[in-house]
């Protein structure tokens, strides 16, 4: 088989959406004649671990690691915080009011760490990855990012020993929901951009996860751009036969930070509520992941928080059942400059779950293309309060009457296989 080297920050027993994409591709690479072998952090300082996903790393697979130092366990001690703490991307806090070591903390990560934290880890791993890739050779080199060290790593691996390279972009750089909450001064912006920009024009390849993505960094003077969705994996999904909740459940799988918070969902709620009293008995918000505490706020203030469900964190190999057991399914996609391009891994697995989904973003994005193609849900603008209160009224009929569900015809191609196969075809196009 052709080999490939994965320089990937997450990896099992990671948990969250930033381990999936890798894992899966991982999962099915030997189908299509290429062996993975992956690099990740001995030490890394993951904020959720779920060791269900070990199961899906391919038997065998060389897994290499070598130790990273990282500036999270020195921020903690100067912010008054336990060693177990979460730390929110880009040391971000949506406590008010923000004390100013976070602030300053803000600001370091946003104008000295770039491209991120990891920052230390791509010298030593660049060193280390030449000198064991002249003994272990493989074909090519796939660098994934967020966090984009991975991309440097990869940079200095590549051009060093004249190896093809796929820059993987799970998410935008600078285009990024936080990016321009980090205070970052204009000279540390050329310097995120110059990085940025070397990345997607020095590899060989570069893969995005939505058309909106593909077409920003072809703008931005990307070459030989290629789309690669995220997807769902049928062994995720088939649980068997699963009872649905006797309530009318709106559930959502993952966090929920600020900029995420659907406002307009609970104002529609509310107001359903006090329309038919028999929908507030019947209805129950299940929020199963992190949540930030401005949604409790809301949510009290809208007069719903008894029918809140908060599930704090639920492995992986678990969330197709509350998803098959919901009504409809909640996607709230960031109210951010990128929202347009959003397509995550969750999107795709409530699709194959064969539940309604319920989007609240763009109706010019590429979620709304897909929902439009597929027949899987609705989606309903940030401003549109009046629709939403008459999507979910019809939703509830519809539940009323039995007749709540979706067409998943068609959504093979999403599937993490088929995706896997888009995947080889382009490592065997940069190979040759």
């Amino acid at each position: 088989m052709k080999k490939v080297l994965i320089i990937t920050y997450y990896w099992p027993p990671s948990g969250g959406a930033g381990v999936q994409r890798w894992l899966k591709f991982a999962k099915y690479l030997r189908y299509f004649g290429w062996e993975p072998v992956i690099y990740t952090p001995l030490n890394p300082g993951f904020s959720l671990i779920d060791e269900t996903l070990q199961a899906d790393i391919p038997e065998g697979i060389e897994v290499i690691k070598t130790a990273i130092w990282e500036p999270y366990g020195f921020y903690k001690k100067i912010t008054g915080q336990k060693s177990t703490s979460i730390i929110n991307t880009g040391f971000l806090t949506h406590k008010e009011p923000v004390g100013i070591i976070e602030r300053l903390s803000i600001w370091v990560r946003g104008n000295l760490f770039i491209p991120d934290a990891r920052k230390f880890w791509i010298k030593p791993s660049a060193k280390f990855l030449v000198n064991y890739l002249k003994i272990h050779p493989v074909d090519a080199l796939v660098s994934t990012g967020p966090p984009h060290s991975m991309h440097m790593i990869a940079l200095k691996v590549s051009e060093r020993l004249n190896i093809p390279w796929l820059a993987d972009f799970r998410d935008p750089w600078t285009d990024f929901d936080f990016y321009k909450d980090m205070k970052i001064t204009a000279w540390a912006d050329r310097k995120h951009k110059k990085l940025e920009f070397e990345t997607f024009t020095r590899c060989s390849a570069m893969v995005v996860v939505s058309h909106d993505m593909k077409v920003n960094y072809e703008k931005m003077g990307g070459h030989n751009v290629h789309l690669i969705t995220n997807g769902y994996d049928p062994d995720d999904i088939d649980q068997g036969i699963v009872l649905m909740d006797s309530k009318f459940t709106i559930s959502h799988i993952g966090s929920l930070p600020p900029n995420r918070n659907p406002k307009l969902l609970w104002r529609a709620l509310s107001e359903l509520c006090e329309l038919r009293p028999a929908f507030r008995n019947d209805l129950e918000i299940k929020l199963v992941g992190q949540v930030d505490n401005a949604v409790f706020d809301d949510l009290t203030r809208f007069n719903l928080i008894g029918q809140l469900n908060h599930i704090r964190y639920v492995p992986h190999n678990q969330v197709s059942i509350l998803m098959k057991q919901s009504a409809v399914l909640l996607l709230a996609i960031n109210n951010s400059s990128n929202a347009k391009g959003i397509l995550t891994g969750k999107f795709f697995e409530y699709m194959a779950s064969g539940r309604p989904i319920l989007a609240i973003g763009p109706k010019s994005g590429d979620v709304s293309q897909i929902l439009f193609e597929s027949g899987a849900g609705e989606i309903v603008d940030y401003d549109e309060n009046q629709r939403i209160v008459e999507v979910i009224g019809r939703m509830y009929e519809k539940y009323l009457n039995n007749d709540l569900v979706i067409s998943t015809e068609g959504i093979e191609k999403y599937s993490r296989k088929n995706l896997t196969a888009e995947l080889t075809s382009i490592l065997n196009s940069i190979i040759q």
